[in-house]
């Protein structure tokens, strides 16, 4: 139990006195945690938690009903946990607010990578841009496998000009975690470039997204 611990080697004094950065996953969950059950310690709850999903990747995406499956944890500790998950992933996005300026595909990757990486199923995202560069909206424009038939480029022109935009960038991941661009991501991104040259509103790149890696279309050369 978390009380046979010495005082200075439990979670919470060893945060106080040694920094969070020195705590392991396990031991941060059980500082969220707070408690344990009357059999098992917090560090062995939120061990349990972390063996459930396999590690804190799988974590993000649990449901409350997947959550309260563990024993020991109830409506309570779940939403403890949910907390902290998002506030995490709005903590990774706080630098990159509306007016955020794109001067590199690696900026637009900064700001999706820890929304994106670990998405389960496919997500296309539209950065719509101003004269300047600067970002003035996002939008999820659908969910599912990518083709030029779900990529309707009305979908995405009707927003641009709705936001008075001077060109966009497209943004999907790949589940897999690979960016490789497959065959439907080169012939949407040459139909939507297509369309931007008519439109007057230029099709700034497309990026994939993989885990913690990305390829830019402009830079493979399939927008020129």
């Amino acid at each position: 139990m978390i009380k046979d611990y010495y005082k200075s080697d439990r979670p919470r004094e060893r945060m106080v006195r040694d920094g969070p950065s020195s705590l392991s996953n396990q031991e941060l969950l059980a500082i969220i945690l707070r408690t344990g059950t009357p059999k098992e310690s917090v560090v062995k709850l939120a061990s349990n938690v972390l063996d459930k999903f396999e590690g804190l990747r799988n974590m993000c995406h649990a449901t409350i009903e997947e959550i309260t499956q563990i024993k020991g944890i109830g409506y309570a500790k779940a939403a403890q946990l949910f907390a902290a998950i998002e506030l995490g992933r709005r903590l990774s996005q706080l630098p990159f607010e509306q007016g955020l300026v794109i001067n590199h595909p690696a900026d637009i990757a900064n700001y999706l990578m820890a929304e994106m990486r670990f998405l389960p199923q496919e997500h296309f995202v539209v950065i719509f841009l101003n004269s300047k560069n600067q970002m003035i909206h996002k939008q999820s424009i659908f969910i599912g496998s990518l083709n030029t038939s779900v990529v309707h480029p009305r979908e995405i022109f009707r927003e641009a000009v709705r936001r008075m935009a001077a060109s966009f960038i497209c943004v999907h991941n790949h589940p897999s975690g690979d960016p490789e661009p497959s065959a439907n991501d080169i012939d949407v991104t040459r139909r939507l470039t297509e369309c931007g040259l008519i439109m007057g509103i230029e099709m700034l790149d497309h990026l994939v997204i993989g885990d913690n890696q990305y390829i830019s279309m402009r830079e493979a050369g399939f927008i020129v």
